[in-house]
């Protein structure tokens, strides 16, 4: 089995290059994220964190570095992601930041966004040590390989009092025909106190061949900003996704992430979100869709480091044919943060008796000034409701699609990109055409 063989020898072909494309304090840290991955290995059953999810299939796989793209349009990226005519565009393509593709020219002023690459040239001290705090993250192995391998991505920063006028949208792009390609793309968001921004992530592949993309994004959100961010993962059936997601948030901040899973055949999210100084909002929000044999794996973890924050935490997933769910939720209340309002919620709708989902939602409370709480519910269609359909005229499998959607929609309705929304509201009912077309063939 190739396994961290197959990391260390492409990080011996590419140091010559990767040595010579940035500071030295960086190839340190990538260094130091190689030998982290080394000592960690790939995770086991046998670890708490990851017995519910098998990563073998991708340490089975000689997975190297992705090579040049093929030629790709904006029509393309609009077609497999949603129409951002009113988004400030950022395009990484197999992990290489593209001028062509981006549309970065009219920013606000004190606004940059750009090629992290370019970024580490004109301004690397202000990004120092948010890179290094990823690479050391407790644990985060693939994070740490992500560090291994950086080189380029995308760099946003907002200096203090700026609201941005559009969101940005990022658009990781894999070109699969070079399969098995991976990438180890890394977002840094920098917002400044008093700054409004919001920022979407679309994954996406061209192609059905395997590919493995390790993806790393980071928030540091200042005193009273406001960031709202959305991660959109629609890659191809036979790939796999794993991120880690990390944001450090200050006093009085206000930041609002949510994640919708509907591509790659095995997927893992680490969010990390925490909350220190007080007076803060955060919500964390996702939901996942998988069928055939697809494994969707969330992890999250908010932290309440100081008093006087408020969390709350919605995860809904709708499993069908043989596809596998895990969530694993953990909300930490350190001793000082008195005063900590946290709400956790996890529901899953199971459309076979053969899905499966694995939840385990976590409370660890060190103070005695607190309102938390969490819950999980696992279960199918309400058959009440849909006999109540049926018997105004709708046919099963469309009383069953609506809800599935009203299921869906409490987190869709979130997003306030509304071509965004529409788009994947409309990728919703096709999953769910697309489930019912295989099951009537099965």
């Amino acid at each position: 089995m190739p396994g961290v063989a197959v990391y260390e020898s492409a990080f011996a072909e590419l140091e010559p290059a990767l040595k010579s494309g940035g500071p030295s304090w960086l190839h340190d840290l990538r260094r130091e994220g190689l030998s982290t991955f080394k000592t960690l290995g790939f995770p086991t059953l046998k670890e708490e964190e990851w017995r519910f999810t098998r990563t073998r299939p991708i340490a089975e796989i000689d997975f190297r570095p992705a090579g040049q793209a093929r030629a790709i349009d904006v029509a393309t990226l609009v077609a497999h992601t949603f129409d951002d005519a009113g988004c400030h565009r950022l395009v990484v393509v197999n992990g290489r930041f593209s001028p062509t593709l981006s549309l970065n020219r009219d920013l606000p002023r004190g606004v940059w966004a750009g090629s992290l690459a370019d970024a580490l040239r004109e301004r690397g001290d202000r990004i120092r040590d948010v890179l290094a705090s990823g690479a050391r993250a407790d644990k985060q192995r693939f994070a740490s390989l992500n560090t291994a391998f950086l080189n380029d991505g995308v760099y946003i920063e907002t200096a203090d009092g700026v609201t941005l006028d559009r969101p940005i949208h990022i658009v990781h792009v894999t070109d699969a025909s070079h399969a098995p390609a991976m990438t180890h793309p890394r977002v840094v968001v920098i917002a400044g106190k008093n700054s409004d921004a919001v920022v979407v992530e679309s994954f996406i592949g061209l192609g059905e061949g395997s590919y493995f993309t390790n993806a790393v994004a980071q928030f540091v959100v200042g005193e009273n900003a406001n960031v709202r961010h959305y991660k959109n993962q629609r890659e191809s059936a036979e790939s796999f996704h794993v991120a880690f997601q990390h944001a450090s948030l200050a006093r009085n901040a206000r930041f609002a992430t949510l994640s919708v899973t509907m591509g790659a055949s095995l997927v893992r999210n680490d969010v990390h979100t925490i909350l220190d100084g007080e007076g803060i909002d955060a919500r964390v929000d996702g939901l996942y869709l998988a069928d055939g044999r697809r494994h969707v794996d969330n992890h999250t973890y908010i932290r309440h480091a100081q008093p006087h924050c408020h969390s709350f935490e919605l995860y809904k997933g709708i499993l069908d044919d043989k596809a596998r769910g895990v969530f694993n939720g953990r909300i930490y209340v350190d001793p000082v943060a008195q005063k900590t309002d946290a709400k956790q919620e996890n529901n899953c709708m199971l459309l076979s008796d053969e899905a499966r989902i694995n939840s385990n939602p976590q409370l660890e409370i060190f103070a005695d000034d607190v309102k938390c709480t969490h819950g999980a519910a696992i279960g199918k269609t309400d058959d009440t409701a849909i006999f109540y359909l049926r018997s105004r005229g709708v046919p099963f499998q469309e009383a069953r699609d609506l809800m599935v959607y009203a299921f869906a929609s409490e987190v869709l309705e979130r997003i306030e990109i509304e071509p965004l929304k529409v788009r994947l509201e409309n990728d919703l009912f096709e999953w769910l055409m697309s489930s019912r077309k295989a099951r009537v063939g099965a």
